[in-house]
């Protein structure tokens, strides 16, 4: 189950706060890194995301006070309190580890990331983020949303003339390597547009 990646990845994770992203889901939209930047800095407890959805009976979904704090959570309840579903994005305090160690298979037999969830709920270290109306959340999960996920950042990219997810250009704009360096690697690169916007984009950068 997903929360056994938290045990995997263990020696990795350390003390740290860690961020889960389910690998079929595609997040995209201004603000999204600053949000997900506040939620990694907090020391301890989880932040999950909710996201306004026009049928939350197929997801689970989170019911939140005024403060953010997380009142409830129902996974794909008859009767949804809230209309803010929980995307596949979550963030971790360093103590998921341990909440991951102590879990017990559920009925699939698999450690349940739902369980991880509310273990921080019932500690009242749950909060909540609601993604804004800027930021679009695609789910990739059938032959339809992937392609509905490939024309939506084709249509993006397209009209501002600027990749989604460049992680050669991003290392850069972060600071994880230098513009020179990443030149370097762009090098082992074939030609092509790719590597044409990723070596325009460096220099432009620098």
């Amino acid at each position: 189950g997903l929360a056994q990646a938290y045990i995997i990845s263990e020696q990795f994770i350390g003390d740290d706060s860690v961020c889960l992203v389910l690998g079929d889901n595609i997040f995209h939209g201004h603000g999204l890194a600053e949000t997900l930047q506040e939620a990694a800095a907090r020391t301890e407890g989880a932040t999950v995301f909710g996201y306004y959805v026009t049928d939350p009976e197929r997801y689970g979904v989170v019911e939140f006070n005024a403060d953010g704090q997380a009142i409830s959570i129902e996974e794909k309840p008859r009767q949804p309190k809230s209309n803010l579903a929980i995307p596949g994005l979550y963030v971790f305090s360093g103590d998921v580890v341990d909440i991951a160690k102590g879990l017990k298979p559920g009925p699939r037999g698999e450690l349940e990331i739902t369980d991880v969830q509310s273990a921080y709920f019932e500690s009242g270290t749950l909060s909540m983020e609601r993604m804004g109306r800027g930021i679009a959340w695609l789910d990739t999960g059938t032959p339809e949303s992937l392609l509905e996920a490939s024309q939506f950042i084709h249509a993006i990219e397209k009209r501002q003339g600027m990749k989604i997810a460049c992680l050669e250009e991003i290392s850069v704009h972060e600071g994880f390597v230098s513009a020179e360096q990443a030149l370097k690697n762009l090098e082992l690169l074939p030609s092509g547009p790719y590597r044409n916007y990723c070596e325009q984009a460096i220099r432009e950068h620098k």
